[in-house]
């Protein structure tokens, strides 16, 4: 029997040209070539700004609302801004109520912060209001994350209005990972507001720009954001200018930029849907992001199978809270997810059919 792999840092990373990996949302599409000219002149490697170049936040707050520059904080990754925040707001013993099936890191951000995590699962992707509500009730915090990681799916506008109001009544900060909001099939992305809402976003799925670790978070709360600043002071300190300035470029480049991966995206997303159904599988087509989550017995020895014997990389579903699923990343080449396919069909007619 094949190893068990222990979790996604075993996979973080690796690559060679027999493997097929669905496991990372790492795009594979390059990022603006406006950000690359940046690297022909940038001569500047001193101390930045704690919260990040004024310029790229001067830039950023255009694309919100009654947004200024000092609503923001530019951090390394979405996941830096997440643990700020988590720690910003802390109370020991406080509970803030995360989506199950979830972004595998949520719950270690909450118990890192001294916090406790608690879920609402979702219904098929979606938030069923009653259960989150419930769950929501007395916590400090809850996490809302649409596009989805894992599932895929895109909150509708008016649950998402409900988790606004209910929030807001009753004083519980929200934390909206938007990282895949311009990734979206069916809709504009609808952006949370209130006194408590941090919007956490990024520039690598938009921009394809994982690696440079370019993220931020806005919110209107004044207190929470220079909270946050001091609390960078003493942890990362500035975010890398050189990043800055490339994530700055990116943004000049023309909204077809956007648009044409997006067209891409769906195709792919169309060809994995189909391709998996045709398979026998039972999975629900993903609006935004670019994962599905398949149904699987025996999520974890899928996982060890596919990577030892036949060099597809996934991630196991469980380390999502979904123990019963396996997420595919459709972020590689269509050449590659149609070989993937094919070594997965293999698999289903062989040792599968013995769990």
């Amino acid at each position: 029997m094949n190893l068990p792999i222990p979790g996604p840092s075993f996979f973080i990373g690796k690559g060679d040209d027999s493997l097929i990996s669905f496991g990372s949302g790492q795009p594979d599409l390059p990022p603006p070539e406006e950000a690359f000219q940046i690297l022909k002149t940038f001569r500047n490697f001193k101390y930045g700004l704690v919260q990040g170049e004024f310029a790229l936040r001067t830039e950023l707050a255009k694309q919100y609302p009654d947004a200024e520059p000092d609503d923001f904080v530019i951090t390394n990754g979405a996941s830096e801004a997440i643990d700020l925040t988590l720690r910003a707001i802390s109370v020991p013993g406080a509970k803030v109520a995360l989506p199950r099936p979830y972004y595998y890191s949520y719950p270690h951000n909450v118990t890192l912060a001294g916090m406790e995590p608690v879920y609402y699962d979702l219904a098929d992707g979606k938030i069923d209001l009653d259960v989150f509500k419930k769950t929501a009730k007395g916590c400090k915090a809850v996490m809302i994350n649409s596009p989805s990681n894992p599932t895929g799916t895109v909150q509708d506008v008016t649950t998402l209005k409900e988790v606004e109001q209910f929030c807001a009544r009753e004083g519980i900060y929200i934390l909206s990972d938007e990282v895949y909001k311009d990734l979206i099939y069916v809709r504009e992305n609808y952006l949370l507001h209130g006194p408590h809402v941090v919007t956490v976003n990024s520039f690598s799925k938009t921009y394809a720009m994982c690696g440079l670790r370019v993220g931020y978070l806005y919110s209107k709360d004044t207190a929470l954001v220079e909270k946050i600043v001091e609390m960078k002071t003493h942890t990362a300190m500035n975010t890398s200018i050189l990043a800055q300035d490339m994530a700055l470029a990116a943004l000049s480049a023309p909204p077809s930029y956007v648009t044409d991966y997006v067209t891409i995206w769906k195709q792919r997303r169309d060809m994995m849907y189909a391709g998996m159904r045709a398979l026998g599988l039972e999975l629900w087509e993903p609006e935004g992001a670019f994962y599905v989550l398949p149904k699987f017995k025996q999520s974890g020895r899928v996982v060890s199978d596919l990577y030892y014997t036949y060099r597809i990389i996934t991630y196991d579903g469980a380390w999502f809270g979904a123990p019963d699923r396996v997420r595919f990343s459709y972020a590689l080449d269509v050449s590659k997810i149609e070989e993937g396919l094919r070594r997965l069909k293999q698999f289903l007619e062989t040792e599968y059919t013995s769990y």
